[in-house]
């Protein structure tokens, strides 16, 4: 895709100066030097959490002009790696100081290359001494990947799928041992996706990102806050989809009865509208609620229905810009990346279940 640049209004300087460019990597570089990232935290400290409105504000601006692939950069850093870096110290807190500034960029390994999703059945493992440890494994699918100073590696460090069996590594991406390579897609361009293995990759234990035993329970209060982002984010891309799609309904210059005249057309576009209308409201509803209690039910509700309101919403946007759609950078080659929304994370039949698990809950809400 056209790499595109980018003016962050109300976050940056509007100068041409200030003008942001290229990847996700030189996106979060530019933020940082401008202070914008802590726009996402309370406080502008993420030991305190997210602030939606703040983390919805930045997303949407960079989404606004950025290619999906940048957005998909900061995304998963401001959400998670970010956050999860603020519960450590030594090594850890200084990737969390140049990750503010924008001087570093960290990923997160967590889907294994043997277990996929099911995250207590991975394979890559951490051997912890008194004063060393020995990572092996692999990661597959992983966002910064090729492009990151450090990796967030979430490993088994004893036998069994019991949760307090995992824990938190943060590794150097120029550890001896650490393998990076681009992952096999022409989607996302400037996210660094790849895949990781790790050859007796031997650390410090300081390298160690909270108490062993903690990863899990860790990753579930931060992948809800993920889950929320991605919700944001949503948002964010279909308004900006549907305002693209509109502009060409009601182009004169196209037909001597532009689209737009039609009900039917309208009707269809009117739809996508109250969907995306409906999530933008779970955001505000719920957005406080999983960043301050990491409410699980609350961030399952949001990621299925992100995922479901982005795949109609793309898929109507590429139909009704007919042939237009099917232009480099179009709404099919969006409609291809805006898949993310019901696979990163989890995918939309697993948060589908775990939305069933709380339906009376959820239901009794609703009530009076």
């Amino acid at each position: 895709m056209p790499e595109r640049t980018v003016m962050l209004p109300g976050l940056l300087p509007a100068g041409p100066d200030e003008a942001l460019t290229g990847g996700g990597r030189e996106i979060w570089a530019e933020l940082g030097a401008a202070g914008a990232l802590r726009s996402a935290y309370r406080g502008g400290d993420p030991a305190l959490g997210v602030d939606p409105a703040g983390l919805g504000r930045l997303l949407s601006e960079v989404d606004s002009q950025a290619a999906v692939g940048a957005t998909l950069s900061l995304c998963v850093q401001l959400a998670t790696a970010v956050p999860l870096l603020a519960t450590g110290s030594g090594p850890a807190g200084a990737a969390l100081a140049g990750a503010l500034a924008g001087t570093s960029v960290t990923a997160l390994a967590a889907t294994d290359t043997t277990a996929g999703s099911d995250l207590t059945a991975l394979g890559t493992e951490v051997s912890i001494g008194d004063h060393e440890l020995v990572l092996r494994g692999g990661k597959r699918w992983i966002t910064n990947a090729t492009q990151a100073d450090q990796i967030l590696v979430l490993a088994r460090h004893r036998p069994g799928r019991h949760f307090t069996n995992f824990t938190w590594v943060l590794v150097p991406a120029s550890a001896a041992g650490v393998t990076a390579r681009p992952a096999d897609t022409e989607l996302f361009a400037g996210a660094g996706v790849g895949h990781l293995t790790f050859e007796d990759v031997r650390l410090p234990r300081e390298h160690l990102v909270g108490r062993p035993g903690r990863g899990l329970a860790a990753f579930a209060r931060q992948i809800a806050v993920e889950r929320l982002a991605g919700a944001l984010w949503a948002v964010a891309l279909c308004r900006r989809a549907l305002a693209a799609t509109k502009a060409g309904l009601e182009d004169p210059a196209r037909s001597d009865e532009p689209l737009w005249r039609h009900d039917s057309v309208r009707q269809r576009f009117a739809a996508c509208v109250v969907a995306v209308r409906q999530l933008h409201a779970l955001c505000r509803e719920l957005g406080d609620r999983v960043a301050s209690r990491h409410d699980a039910a609350a961030a399952a509700l949001l990621k299925a229905s992100a995922g479901m309101t982005a795949e109609r919403v793309l898929a109507d946007c590429a139909q009704l810009q007919g042939a237009d759609g099917f232009a480099a950078g179009g709404a099919q080659w969006l409609r291809a990346q805006a898949a993310v929304f019901g696979i990163g994370g989890g995918v939309t039949e697993v948060v589908l279940s775990a939305v069933a698990d709380s339906a009376d809950a959820l239901l009794a809400e609703t009530g009076g």
